[in-house]
């Protein structure tokens, strides 16, 4: 986590020094917020799950699933309070997070199928229910919907002076507040609740858990619902900052949660993780992509390079930290035996020396 977050600030500090522009203002670290909100929260979403040592590739396939049943719903809505109408399109989008993560974690846990294939499968009939619901991409025109998109804070002490000389105060979206939120709830559950220390001690060693009483199914489970409500709710934040739904929604989000939570520090074996980590993951993939943007060398590709150089970074760093551990583990195993041996002889010593008196 540590080496994250000092290469998301190396990376940020460079690209003020060499692009300028838009870093050089607060703007910017709001706007990557506000474009990656939904990403931060299946990252967290992701990261608990990797944590229990499972993994959960159908987020992005909830999240379009969701976006589209919740603008389907708004615009046909014929309910007069808006704020009534808002809530329950946010429980719809809840629901249908539980659902995926009730259904996966019962087959993942229970009936102790393998967590790719469920999610693999989950992800493919979320994917088809959301061509069922509309082939056709769906705008949002519920008025209430749209002025909560709209509305942002302004922070004005953090804004900039314009050409014209009038303030322009920085702005963050409600999506990205929600899912800074998740962040430091996430942190909290996983640090001081039973179920987040259950969910490390069942992805780092499963036999352990057990022989500590945990109930290692009901764990699993539990960080399957998680994950799932975590879904949903991104969908909601994800149609909050761009109010229309289509067949491709979150394509491949998936994968960058996956790699946002690698590079956070979360292990695939399991057992290590922080969803902190896993925030700057995903920043540092914002960031990246907002550089090749801004750069000369501003083709998809060459953004799908640097992740994937980026992945593989943190992949061979994880490598080097698990030996260095596993050796460290069995330096201290060998020692162990002669400790006990020489402490054995010691303590036979005064024994030998009153029977010769």
């Amino acid at each position: 986590m540590v080496i994250s977050i000092g290469i998301f600030f190396a990376m940020y500090l460079i690209a003020m020094l060499t692009l300028g522009g838009g870093f050089l203002k607060a703007q910017q670290i709001f706007d990557l917020l506000n474009d990656n909100a939904a990403l931060i929260i299946i990252a967290c979403s992701l990261t608990v799950v990797m944590i229990g040592g499972g993994i959960n590739i159908s987020v992005g396939g909830v999240i379009g699933l969701t976006v589209m049943s919740c603008a389907l719903f708004l615009n046909s809505n014929e309910i007069g309070n808006s704020f009534i109408c808002i809530l329950l399109t946010f429980l719809l989008a809840l629901g249908i997070g539980l659902i995926f993560g009730v259904m996966e974690g019962f087959l993942v846990s229970y009936l102790e199928i393998q967590p790719f294939i469920v999610t693999l499968a989950g992800m493919f009939l979320a994917r088809g229910l959301t061509t069922i619901l509309s082939v056709n991409p769906v705008k949002v025109t519920h008025e209430g919907f749209l002025s909560l998109v709209k509305t942002k804070l302004k922070i004005s002490w953090l804004g900039y002076i314009a050409q014209n000389g009038n303030l322009i105060p920085a702005k963050i979206e409600i999506g990205a507040i929600v899912a800074v939120a998740v962040v430091i709830l996430m942190a909290l559950m996983l640090r001081y609740i039973r179920l987040g220390r259950n969910i490390y001690a069942l992805g780092g060693n499963r036999q352990s858990a057990l022989m500590l009483g945990i109930n290692v199914k009901r764990t699993c489970f539990s960080s399957y619902v998680v994950s799932g409500l975590l879904s949903g709710l991104a969908g909601f934040v994800f149609l909050m900052h761009k109010p229309a739904g289509n067949a491709s929604v979150a394509m491949r989000s998936e994968m960058d949660a996956i790699a946002a939570s690698i590079i956070g520090g979360t292990l695939l074996t399991g057992g290590v993780g922080n969803v902190v980590g896993s925030f700057f993951g995903a920043m540092i993939l914002a960031t990246i992509q907002k550089i090749i943007a801004l750069s000369p060398l501003n083709a998809s590709w060459w953004q799908e390079m640097a992740n994937g150089a980026m992945l593989g970074f943190f992949i061979m760093l994880q490598s080097v930290v698990l030996s260095v551990r596993s050796k460290r583990r069995r330096n201290s195993s060998s020692e162990n035996p002669k400790n006990k041996k020489g402490s054995r002889q010691s303590s036979e010593e005064p024994k030998k020396q009153t029977t010769a008196l």
